[in-house]
């Protein structure tokens, strides 16, 4: 999934033989055996667009919840009234969700004056998980968007926990393996908002509904984060950005 955060100093592990325990060294200094690694341009290009854009969406919301439109006939406007339907819990999700996400660049670069946003990173990341859970109660996509929540968000929680384990053994490559892949597969909630507008785009010729393609979207987006991430971190081995 498409991470990737402007460099600052970052450290990976030099490859041979080095393993966790010589990662364990990185995350309190940088030792003989590590050299400077970064993320590529276009994981760091991916990274801020599914940022600005899950941001805009929440805030998005946000503004609809507070100002509800009366009526309407748009495919939006029966949207906006599924969400206002349980305003609450969409508000307990999503203003979690957009604090995660504003953190992970924190999180994900590893300074060491940083350590404020690690702490808050787990709380919240399970306080989404939960809640994402709550929300596919009200699923627009039927059973297909709630199959593709409780398949990637079970993942992003077990992703989330692994990282939390690494982190507590000091195991800094595993910590940011696991952590990437948790960040990654939050943020496939804005990939699916550009599929999603392929769908509204189309639907005069499809003649698809949201209710139709909403699930649809959901599996697409998260399918492409998750993929593309597991794939990055497989061609990359040891040699991933942990902090000195």
């Amino acid at each position: 999934m498409r991470l990737g955060l402007a460099a600052g100093r970052v450290y990976g592990c030099e490859g041979s033989g080095t393993g966790d325990r010589d990662a364990r060294g990185a995350g309190r200094g940088v030792s003989s055996g590590y050299r400077a690694y970064g993320y590529p341009r276009w994981l760091k290009v991916a990274f801020w667009i599914c940022v600005v854009i899950a941001v805009a969406v929440v805030l998005r919301r946000m503004a609809v919840l507070a100002n509800p439109t009366q009526g309407g006939s748009s495919p939006t406007a029966a949207l906006d009234a599924v969400f206002a339907s349980h305003a609450a819990l969409t508000l307990a999700h999503i203003l979690p969700a957009m604090a995660f996400v504003l953190l992970s660049p924190f999180v994900l670069l590893q300074r060491s004056g940083a350590v404020w946003a690690e702490r808050l990173f787990f709380p919240l990341g399970v306080w989404v998980g939960v809640t994402a859970y709550a929300m596919s109660a009200h699923p627009v996509g039927g059973w297909v968007e709630r199959s593709a929540v409780l398949l990637f968000n079970s993942f992003f929680l077990f992703s989330l926990g692994r990282a939390f384990v690494a982190a507590r053994r000091g195991e800094a490559l595993e910590k940011m393996r696991w952590m990437l892949r948790s960040v990654a597969i939050l943020l496939g909630i804005a990939t699916t908002r550009p599929v999603m507008g392929v769908f509204f785009a189309t639907s005069r010729l499809t003649h698809l509904e949201p209710g139709q393609f909403f699930g649809i979207a959901f599996w697409i987006g998260f399918s492409i984060n998750t993929i593309a991430m597991e794939l990055w971190l497989r061609s990359r081995g040891d040699r991933l950005p942990v902090a000195g």
